[in-house]
């Protein structure tokens, strides 16, 4: 099918995925839109053609055929999950073809407030599904099966997954006109600016969101309502756009969640083989939730199937398995994947209150056939010791019916403990680099950043390291130093946050650079000075002040004002001629 086919929106709209000539203003058709989604799909089954895109919206948003194909085929459980009634999942993509939707400034300043994990994905696309299969009398095959999905460059799984739920039924029911309908209120949607709480009509229903910021605590609870606001229907407030219920999701690992956490620290190859895509996405995006605030920099798939344009770049045994967690639900994957170091496979979730069955951990050498029992087959040893007086408080919990959010708090803080007292020594180390602030003069360049040494860092660890600090003991060494050719100074993870951090350094260097420059007598500077130099400093000064305006400095208020005051100051001593090149009319 045409995936152009169906209802045309409103023309007057404009034509968001178009080919641009220039970036987006936020007032072009469709801009807040874009704001959160790309586009919205129907995919439905087709007896000639399989899986068909029947609909994209807006309509001339443009995929490729690449992307296309991937869309319709992860937005169909695979023939072994035996989906039946509504489901929901989660997947990602690669976009193929290089960026087509240029990013404006509001795109920019929120990734530069949201926390690293949360910024918008520039190479990737976001499927969020609403699965439907019911038994149809009227439909050839005797089922009506149909997918609606929403494509988004935002990590927002919660948040989509509540749009999901108010909108898929309704669709389902009454297709395009309603569909329309909501795109246009999604439309009308403030921007997702991080730090502020947003209230989001859709359908007769609120939601009330909080969009997290870099500034915000980890542990902070969930937003509260409004008061001042008197909102008709009240609004349903959910307690996070991205975080899923993580007792839930590793309710049948939690034996294991520390080597787990270790496996996903260290960027190795994982295959997650589960039931069904809802239960395979949503294990993989909490094992790559883990992290946080360290931002999981490796690739990962919630949902993977063997039509995958990917699917002989990841099953290839001519190379090294690449650091991937994959989530798939084909059995077939444990012939195709036997290389891959780390295999975790997970039953039925339980509908009881009580602790499902622990996976065990397994030689990789037992996983042979394609009906193998749950387990975590690797031959991997956990370096930390297992938090036994954890797991006795889940436990506990489970028995007394404690709410699952109290035991999603208690293992999220956990995790971000273990992964605060890992990234606390390398915090620590790399603050040592920077330059003294009063090594920083005006009219100097001003020096450089001092080069990350692993050897001076390991070191370090022996008086700085969290064996001294963390109540969780273990081989804590072993986890920086972990070597055969996998070492954690070679895995996307570290490479990511060194990365991040550098810049970081570099901003706030070249902030500090400006601020000594605005807090200097610039006309005693300004004797003797030829006018090339005189015009160097009024480039470089503008450079800064435009940075600096985007957001990619982090300068104070007052010290803008003063450089643009010594802007106008040397500029106004030179001659006319210079002047007018340099400020024209």
């Amino acid at each position: 099918m045409d995936a152009g086919s169906g209802a045309e929106p409103h023309r007057a709209r404009g034509r968001l995925g178009a080919p641009c000539s220039g970036a987006r203003a936020p007032g072009a058709p469709w801009a807040r839109f874009s704001a959160w989604l790309e586009c919205v799909c129907v995919v439905t089954f087709d007896l000639e053609l399989g899986q068909a895109l029947e609909l994209v919206y807006p309509s001339d948003f443009r995929l490729t055929d690449k992307e296309k194909s991937s869309i319709c085929y992860l937005s169909f459980p695979d023939s072994h999950s035996g989906c039946l009634g509504d489901t929901q999942f989660s997947f990602r993509i690669r976009q193929c073809g290089g960026q087509r939707r240029p990013w404006h400034t509001d795109d920019r300043h929120c990734d530069s407030g949201a926390p690293a994990s949360l910024q918008r994905e520039h190479a990737h696309y976001f499927g969020y599904v609403y699965f439907r299969q019911v038994k149809d009398s009227s439909a050839r095959r005797g089922y009506f099966q149909k997918s609606l999905v929403l494509v988004s460059r935002l990590p927002f799984v919660r948040l989509f997954q509540a749009l999901l739920s108010l909108v898929a039924p309704e669709y389902f029911d009454k297709l395009t006109p309603c569909l329309e309908a909501v795109c246009n209120e999604i439309d009308q949607w403030p921007a997702p600016v991080p730090g502020q709480t947003l209230n989001l009509p859709v359908m007769g229903v609120v939601l009330q969101v909080h969009i997290p910021s870099r500034v915000d605590k980890p542990e902070s609870g969930p937003p509260a309502q409004r008061s001042h606001e008197n909102l008709l229907p009240a609004p349903v407030v959910l307690s996070s756009v991205h975080e899923l219920d993580l007792f839930r999701c590793f309710q049948p690992v939690l034996a294991h969640v520390q080597m787990l956490w270790e496996l996903v620290l260290l960027g190795e190859p994982l295959v997650v083989l589960a039931p069904s895509p809802a239960v395979s996405s949503e294990m993989v995006l909490a094992l790559t939730s883990c992290l946080q605030p360290l931002k999981f920099c490796c690739d990962y798939r919630p949902y993977f199937t063997v039509h995958d344009s990917e699917f002989k770049e990841f099953t290839t045994r001519t190379q090294a398995p690449p650091n991937v967690v994959l989530g798939v639900t084909n059995p077939f994957f444990i012939k195709t994947l036997q290389h891959w170091p780390h295999i975790l496979r997970v039953g039925e979730p339980r509908m009881s209150g009580d602790l499902p069955k622990q996976v065990k951990l397994k030689k990789p050498s037992r996983l042979k056939t394609l009906d193998t029992k749950p387990g975590l087959y690797t031959a991997y040893t956990a370096h930390l010791h297992r938090d036994k007086a954890l797991l006795r408080r889940l436990l506990k919990g489970l028995q007394k019916k404690r709410p699952s959010d109290v035991q999603t708090a208690l293992l999220r803080r956990h995790l971000l403990e273990l992964t605060q007292s890992f990234i606390f020594p390398l915090e620590h180390y790399m603050a040592s680099l920077m330059p003294l602030q009063k090594s920083i003069t005006p009219w100097k360049t001003p020096p450089q950043i001092r080069p990350f040494r692993q050897d001076d860092f390991l070191r370090s660890l022996e008086h700085a390291g969290p064996q001294l600090t963390c109540v969780l003991k273990g081989d804590w060494l072993g986890l920086y130093r972990w070597v055969d050719s996998r070492r954690f100074f070679k895995s996307p993870h570290f490479d990511g946050w060194y990365r991040q951090r550098r810049k970081e350094m570099a901003q706030k260097l070249e902030a500090l650079h400006l601020e000594a420059i605005c807090e200097a007598n610039i006309e005693v500077w300004m004797k003797g000075k030829s006018e090339v130099e005189v015009v160097d400093l009024v480039l470089k000064l503008r450079e800064r002040l435009v940075r600096a305006q985007g957001h990619q400095l982090p300068v104070k208020e007052a010290t803008l004002k003063q450089a643009r005051l010594y802007i106008e100051t040397v500029i106004s001593s030179l001659p006319k001629d210079l002047q007018v090149i340099l400020c024209p009319p």
